[in-house]
């Protein structure tokens, strides 16, 4: 067990990373921030209630304890911006996805802090990931990871109009061997649609990790948050969670097959 994060280990060649689901804040970077900021309202939300089925069938899940907001796990260390152009966030995000400051004035985190927050969260939970992975190829042959996140259907600053309620990104292509995303989209996502390598095209964790060359595949799927949610609140939609998790069983059962073939 660790302070920063949670790792179930599994019994199959599936690792689901969450790495936006926590939703801690530590005592003292919540005194600098404002009351958004203390909503931490940008969390993927109840991503471990949806893929609770996912730890009976034996995969991997990995997933932090603390806030994006207190730095995003799935972003460069180094700053590398993402999506150029795009109006992004940061490593460790000064404003929320509507643009409203996380921080008092003249509270942001300066490059000590930026620092010490790579070395106390990012750098642990990246340290299990690349463990986890490694240890999973070394018995299984192959290792698949899936990027579990999930976002407002809505966001003006990323997309115009309303999100794809199933978007999956491979980095182009790069993070997985063709066959397992062509899988991915055979399946049937009605009455849902589906995009892959649309806005969302896979962040830090799925490029950086995702290498099938070395049997290590990724994946990210960014899940449109009216799916199981009532949005906007951050509250869980029985009725609506109830029709979309076969929908997100049917495509891990689809990973975990792929896992298990032979190479």
């Amino acid at each position: 067990m660790s302070d920063t994060y949670t790792l179930i280990k599994g019994r199959i060649p599936l690792l689901i990373s969450m790495p936006h689901n926590g939703e801690n804040l530590p005592s003292d970077i919540a005194d600098k921030m404002t009351e958004q900021g203390k909503k931490v309202a940008d969390t993927d939300w109840h991503k471990d209630k949806l893929y609770a089925f996912a730890q009976a069938l034996g995969a991997y899940i990995i997933m932090p304890k603390y806030s994006r907001y207190v730095i995003d796990l799935n972003r460069d260390p180094k700053g590398v911006d993402l999506y150029p152009g795009a109006n992004s966030t940061e490593l460790c995000p000064t404003t929320s996805f509507d643009l409203e400051p996380l921080y008092l004035d003249g509270q942001t985190p300066n490059k000590a802090e930026i620092s010490h927050r790579i070395s106390t969260y990012w750098q642990p939970y990246h340290q299990a990931l690349k463990t986890t992975l490694t240890d999973i190829q070394t018995k299984f042959g192959q290792a698949v990871l899936l990027e579990a996140h999930s976002i407002l259907s809505k966001v003006p600053r990323f997309f115009e109009g309303q999100l794809p309620d199933f978007n999956f990104g491979t980095a182009d292509g790069t993070s997985c061997a063709p066959e397992l995303i062509m899988a991915l989209q055979k399946l049937d996502y009605s009455p849902y649609s589906m995009v892959t390598n649309g806005r969302f095209k896979g962040g830090f964790i799925t490029r950086e990790y995702g290498q099938p060359e070395n049997n290590i595949h990724a994946v990210q799927l960014e899940l449109s948050q009216r799916t199981y949610m009532s949005e906007p609140s951050p509250e869980y939609n029985e009725a609506l969670a109830n029709d979309v998790i076969p929908k997100l069983e049917q495509l891990v059962k689809t990973l975990i097959e792929f896992s298990q073939q032979k190479n």
